[in-house]
């Protein structure tokens, strides 16, 4: 029996930010995918001094102003060294374990955005110790094969150190059509839903004025998220950014797959305005849409930076889980996704300044 697609989704732009490449820093080509995608739907589009994209959907003049940020920034490697045999050296950029890495394909972009594809190098098990087999090579250890026969070959492909190493992954719909795996959906996946819900109240007369942002360097320290609070100076903002999924073998717990929103009440950089939870569950039963809810002590999200900016700023996270975190492939549920870019654009459209004040409490 064939299973119900959830949501409309266009596969085709959640492709495009997949396999975009773009580590903390070098976020220019994803900024790229996010203004083609964006450009529809806003009435003007700009960019803050670090690189993060801003498009403005207008609402009514005395609108409150709404930011919704998902970061574009994936993590990845750059060019540390390259040895007298070619091999490369890579500094992590972002946080990886290594039990992630060994055997897998990374492609090295070149300054003029060329790209070449090479495999972690990693040991054959035969012989190999206990002790060495059960440690965890620390990703500073690790290397990666181009297949040359020295540096002058890497060097002669244009690689130069400093140079963006990222994972090698195309995106796939898996074997039941709402699971979907690819790259960089930490955070590539936030930054389309910014697009759906700016496409979704595009022909409606909305009353506040939304902000949809596409951030930098959030995987080394949230940064784009300040400069561009800064910039636009928002009444009120979500963050958007994936959240553990612990629905497998071995991650066991609340959250999974294909539960609908998740609200998240804290992490370890803020706690979620309680005016502005409360809102968001009262439009979720309003709506039948799914409630769930998310805890973290360790890491945060862009809002830990957005709503310490000025005097503060009322703001909150939405999460969506995610398997396989921070590694080469993460599978997501649509069902996840539709149903938090529905939350949001809801929101949006109830947003006054009445609302703010109520929100401020």
């Amino acid at each position: 029996m064939a299973k119900e697609i959830i949501g409309d989704i266009n596969l085709d732009m959640l492709a495009e930010f997949s396999q975009a490449h773009g580590i903390s820093g070098n976020e220019k080509e994803v900024s790229r995918v996010m203004k083609k995608w964006m450009t529809p739907y806003a009435d003007e589009i700009f960019y803050d001094n670090l690189g993060s994209i801003i498009g403005l959907q207008k609402g009514h003049k005395d609108g409150v102003k709404l930011m919704i940020a998902g970061h574009m920034d994936e993590i990845g490697f750059i060019v540390r060294e390259i040895d007298a045999n070619g091999f490369i050296r890579m500094l992590p950029v972002g946080g990886w374990w290594g039990h992630v890495l060994p055997s897998q394909s990374l492609v090295v972009t070149t300054n003029d955005g060329k790209r070449y594809q090479g495999v972690v190098g990693s040991s054959a098990p035969h012989g190999l110790s206990k002790e060495v087999k059960e440690k965890v090579i620390a990703p500073m250890d690790l290397f990666l094969d181009l297949g040359v026969d020295n540096a002058q070959e890497v060097y002669d492909l244009g690689i130069r150190i400093g140079d963006m190493i990222t994972p090698d992954t195309k995106f796939t719909v898996m074997n039941n059509p709402n699971y979907l795996m690819g790259k960089a959906w930490d955070d590539r996946l936030c930054a389309a839903m910014v697009v759906d819900v700016m496409r979704l109240l595009k022909e409606e007369d909305h009353h506040c004025h939304i902000y949809g942002v596409g951030t930098v360097q959030e995987e080394v320290g949230l940064r784009g998220a300040r400069t561009t609070t800064h910039l636009i100076h928002p009444d009120i903002a979500i963050a958007l950014d994936v959240t553990t999924s612990m629905d497998t073998p071995s991650d066991q717990g609340i959250n999974g797959l294909g539960k609908g929103v998740v609200l998240s009440v804290m992490d370890a950089g803020i706690i979620a305005n309680k005016n502005f939870l409360k809102e968001m569950e009262q439009i979720c039963e309003d709506l039948g849409l799914d409630i769930n809810y998310d805890m973290m002590t360790v890491g945060g999200t862009d809002a830990d930076n957005i709503h310490k900016t000025y005097d503060g700023v009322v703001c909150m996270t939405l999460s969506i889980p995610t398997r396989y975190m921070h590694s080469h492939r993460l599978i997501i549920h649509r069902k996840d996704y539709w149903q938090t870019v529905q939350l949001m654009a809801e929101f949006a459209r109830r947003l006054t300044p009445q609302l703010l004040q109520k929100l401020k409490g």
